[in-house]
């Protein structure tokens, strides 16, 4: 590489650590930031580099914000620490969290008054994809952002899908997504356990329907999580009301009915209720077992 760059990742979880770890790997010189110590620590023995929040943000080239959600986002930007204002004029933010495409219009115009430019770069792919560099993103910004951001880029994601020259554009393709992705694993936790008051195993479901037409990817990656019984969390129950809340947010100021949606919303937030909100998506089956009395499997060990 010829042009290392400096950047800051916020927001070391699954997502974010891979993608600090994936922007090392490429040779860039790169900080971590977690309000946790202990993935701060796990990845400055990993190669990460040091240096306070108020130490680096005026040499960064990036800064790339993979936190949870809208209000997460603002802070870190423009909280009582954020960091755009002590970003350098011609610096780049990339925004990976869902949020709605009206939210991030005001970001990208905030930005724009401190001369640091903002890419709407909402992201997609899971966390290994995340450790390999080899995420999906869609993005959407202008020509001089998407040029600021290209080796952040370049070292994170696989495929890139350029989505416009205006903010908002990336977070709307995001929004689409999500609908179907929270939809498919919701329907993916029914289809298997509908399954179960047939005789039909977890396991053999697994087998027979990934290699037929009902299937998707959310649910060859999902399903064995419950054949397994393993609900570590690598993409938490949590996220689908505040993703889908933000999908029919969205579908309301359109006057769009998503009548599927909103079911799927449902589920999740009976999840939620029954305290399963930590556990890893799949557990949403859970709902269906409870509600039908069915017994799932139970992780070896």
């Amino acid at each position: 590489m010829t042009d290392p760059k400096r950047v800051a990742v916020i927001g070391l979880g699954a997502m974010g650590y891979g993608m600090a770890r994936s922007l090392i790997r490429a040779g860039h010189v790169t900080h971590g930031v977690d309000i946790a110590p202990e993935p701060v620590e796990r990845f400055l023995a990993e190669g990460g580099a040091p240096g306070t929040p108020a130490e680096v943000a005026g040499e960064l080239d990036a800064l790339v914000v993979v936190v949870l959600n809208a209000q997460q986002t603002e802070a870190v930007l423009f909280g009582d620490d954020g960091w755009v204002p002590r970003m350098r004029a011609g610096a780049v933010v990339l925004a990976c969290a869902t949020v709605s495409p009206d939210f991030t219009r005001a970001m990208a115009a905030r930005c724009q008054e401190h001369g640091v430019h903002y890419l709407d770069a909402p992201i997609s792919g899971g966390a290994a994809r995340a450790a390999a560099g080899q995420l999906s993103i869609m993005a959407s910004g202008s020509v001089d952002a998407f040029a600021a951001a290209r080796q952040v880029l370049d070292a994170t994601a696989e495929t890139v899908f350029e989505l416009g020259d205006e903010a908002g554009a990336g977070s709307a393709m995001k929004a689409v997504n999500q609908l179907l992705a929270g939809v498919h694993i919701a329907t993916m936790a029914e289809a298997l356990t509908f399954g179960m008051t047939q005789g039909v195993s977890p396991e053999k479901f697994v087998e027979v329907i990934s290699k037929c037409a009902g299937t998707s990817w959310m649910l060859e990656n999902r399903a064995p999580h419950i054949v397994a019984g393993d609900y570590t969390p690598l993409s938490q129950v949590n996220i689908w009301p505040k993703d889908l809340g933000i999908v029919l947010d969205i579908a309301k100021q359109a006057g769009f009915s998503a009548p599927i949606t909103a079911a799927a919303l449902q589920q999740y937030m009976v999840a939620v209720g029954m305290g399963l909100g930590a556990e890893d998506d799949a557990a949403v089956a859970k709902v269906y077992a409870r509600n039908v009395g069915l017994d799932l499997p139970i992780k070896d060990g």
